[in-house]
């Protein structure tokens, strides 16, 4: 494969010139509980302190008698809303079958079922019509009155958004980050950190595998697959030091043949757990007809689309975009003139659902992504059959690293090394080649920046097999 190759789906994130392999922009922090040292920090609340007093009897407490207690309450307003949010989504892809642009639909219809004062249009096959996002762009503002404008692919975003961003002021103008960063005031670059999850699957994944080999069907040679791929192997090497993970890319985003293809090739190297970072079901017809386990991505393939069962599907994840998009509203609400330029978020941030919901019954928080699989999620995501075949300190280590990433204690890329297994693609523009095998490019006890995460991490980690 050539790394280098054009692609047609978030087709930026493989034009790795604008990535590079430097010094880590990261903050070296005291405990796990500060982490996030590059991370984007949640939208500022009003706070409100009521003091109370409290008077004690005489014979519990001698001095003083009368104790003063101050309570500090915090709370997010979002009353007295001037005007109604409008969305206009220019999406690169297409909804039907799609677990990328296809999610993206179903948070704004979440959203918009919880926020009376929400609403929004889309227009779809943006990038592979080879349409114009300007045009879209400006049609959702001039028609529909769009005050926020979200391009779910890099490419429907840049440089479409930067060349509008000047034109509209009052806008706010939201693109998907592939590999590139820039930003403007009213132009911010927004991701979620799916890799979390992928952390957590990685554990399941090793869990399972009986034959101590587990493959990835991989779309390009792009940042976002080596950040994926990196938390899936950390997660695996944490629960079984003797898996091996083997990778073969496919070129594509979307090439069901040679995505075939390249599940079949795995397979006969004896994988007996598969996952993909594509977009077709290729992947998961292999495992269907192979009898292995499916690990899935980006949502719950099981309860949301039902193209599976918990028989093949051994856990998925579920990326709930309407976590990231509500906090841009807030920050839209409050009438923020500059808002942090790049969104990150994780696992630490959610939503608040009433316990009757329709999504996820009984839960009354939806983090930004978590486990999913057939509509349940943590450890009860995994599947019914799969579950009993991993060791109770596995399952131990999963609830608590997810608990953990959920309080936004614990992070995969802060706790381990990351080092180079000599594979990735050089950037010439910048002067930069592959770091070389072996090379610490991130030390453990180091949270990477999200410029860094986001940008940066272009090379494969060593252990990784890549099958050429």
């Amino acid at each position: 494969m050539n790394p280098k190759k054009k692609i047609s789906r978030r087709e930026a994130l493989s034009t790795a010139g604008k990535v590079a392999v430097g010094v880590v922009a990261a903050g070296v922090v005291a405990g796990a509980a500060g982490y996030y040292a590059g991370s984007s920090v949640a939208p500022a609340a009003t706070t409100i302190t009521l003091t109370k007093t409290v008077t004690a009897a005489a014979e519990t407490v001698t001095v003083p008698t009368t104790i003063t207690q101050t309570v500090t309450k915090t709370e997010t307003k979002v009353a007295e809303i001037a005007r109604k949010v409008v969305m206009g989504m220019v999406l690169g892809g297409y909804i039907e079958g799609s677990t990328w642009d296809g999610r993206q639909i179903r948070a704004v219809e979440r959203l918009k079922k919880l926020y009376p004062w929400f609403d929004y249009v889309y227009d779809e096959g943006v990038v592979l019509k080879g349409k114009d996002p300007i045009s879209s762009a400006k049609d959702f503002i001039t028609v529909n009155k769009a005050n926020i404008i979200f391009g779910s692919w890099e490419p429907a975003a840049i440089p479409a958004f930067h060349r509008l961003a000047g034109d509209y002021p009052d806008v706010y103008f939201l693109g998907i980050v592939g590999s590139d960063i820039s930003s403007q005031r009213n132009f911010m670059r927004v991701f979620v950190r799916q890799y979390q999850a992928m952390y957590l699957e990685g554990l399941i994944a090793g869990g399972i595998t009986r034959t101590n080999k587990i493959g990835i069907a991989v779309g390009p040679a792009c940042v976002q697959n080596w950040r994926r791929m990196a938390a899936f192997y950390l997660g695996i090497k944490d629960a079984n030091p003797n898996a091996t993970l083997y990778i073969k890319y496919v070129g594509e985003w979307y090439d069901p043949p040679k995505e075939r293809e390249v599940s079949l090739a795995l397979v006969d190297l004896g994988v007996d757990v598969l996952t993909h970072y594509t977009d077709s079901v290729e992947p998961l017809k292999v495992c269907e007809e192979k009898g292995i386990w499916f690990v899935g991505k980006d949502t719950d393939i099981v309860g949301l689309y039902g193209w599976s069962t918990t028989d093949t599907v051994a856990v998925s994840f579920d990326t709930r975009w309407e976590v990231m998009f509500d906090v841009i509203f807030k920050e839209y609400l409050a009438g923020t003139t500059h808002p942090d330029r790049l969104i990150f978020v994780g696992m630490n941030r959610h939503i608040s659902l009433p316990p009757d919901n329709p999504w996820v019954p009984g839960q009354t928080i939806l983090p930004a992504v978590d486990l999913q699989n057939d509509n349940k999620v943590g450890l009860d995501a995994i599947s019914p059959k799969a579950k009993p075949l991993i060791p109770d300190k596995i399952l131990r280590l999963v609830e608590a690293r997810r608990e953990q990433m959920l309080a936004g204690v614990w992070d995969p890329f802060f706790e381990h090394e990351l080092v180079s297994s000599g594979e990735g693609i050089a950037i010439p523009e910048l002067g930069l080649d592959v770091p070389p095998k072996g090379t610490v490019v991130k030390p453990a006890g180091v949270m990477p920046s999200d410029e860094w995460l986001l940008g940066k991490l272009n090379f494969q980690l060593d252990g990784i097999v890549l099958v050429k």
